[in-house]
């Protein structure tokens, strides 16, 4: 059997460390990378790094609620992305179903639980807690996907709350650059402004899309 390669994204290193030992239970021989940051994540990838699982806390310092999730994806799409994540609430899971993770795991489940569900999701079973859907995120996400890669780094940049200026200097490029993929992501999105634009973002990406 060939050697899988974990992502661990959490920014807590005993809270990674715990994630590791579940995983080493789940998948021995497993070869694991751990990072505090989504743009860490990124950063492997960009550098050619492989990953057959990825597991991935949900409130990291560059992120909003699932904008992790979406830059995840969207960097590794042919990976399965696990939520692990100290919060309970049921929404969070049903969301996260709903965007296509594979899975929703708590940290304050035993190493025995988190290591069984890490063994059906790597068997191809998503483990997730039961719920309705309600659909409104599935709908953005699939809208998302259709963005090209700088788009969506607007985008992002855009649920940060900055301003046109800074989102250029970040991204280094012109103010007329971002301004023209705003217009083309308030277009795909159906809105007309910043406002009505993280409306639409509010299902993935929390009160701070606002």
């Amino acid at each position: 059997m060939d050697t899988r390669r974990i992502l661990i994204a959490d920014d807590h290193p005993l809270a990674r460390e715990g994630l590791a030992l579940a995983v080493r239970h789940a998948i021995p021989g497993a070869v694991i990378s751990g990072v505090g940051t989504i743009a860490q994540a990124e950063a492997l990838v960009a550098r050619g790094r492989r990953f057959d699982l990825a597991l991935l806390d949900l409130m990291l310092p560059d992120t909003h609620g699932f904008s992790g999730l979406l830059q995840l994806q969207f960097a590794l799409p042919q990976v399965p992305v696990v939520i692990v994540t100290a919060r309970e609430e049921p929404a969070l899971a049903r969301t996260a179903r709903e965007l296509g993770a594979a899975g929703f795991l708590r940290k304050s489940a035993p190493l025995d639980n988190l290591a069984e569900a890490l063994r059906g999701i790597v068997a191809g079973k998503p483990v997730f807690s039961a719920g309705r859907i309600c659909g409104d995120a599935g709908l953005v996400r699939e809208r998302m996907a259709k963005l090209s890669p700088a788009r969506r780094r607007v985008l992002f940049a855009l649920a940060d709350g900055r301003a046109n200026k800074q989102i250029a200097q970040d991204l280094d490029v012109s103010e007329a650059t971002v301004k023209a993929h705003l217009t083309a992501i308030f277009r795909l999105l159906g809105v007309h402004n910043r406002m009505q634009a993280m409306l639409a973002l509010q299902p993935l990406l929390g009160e701070t899309a606002q």
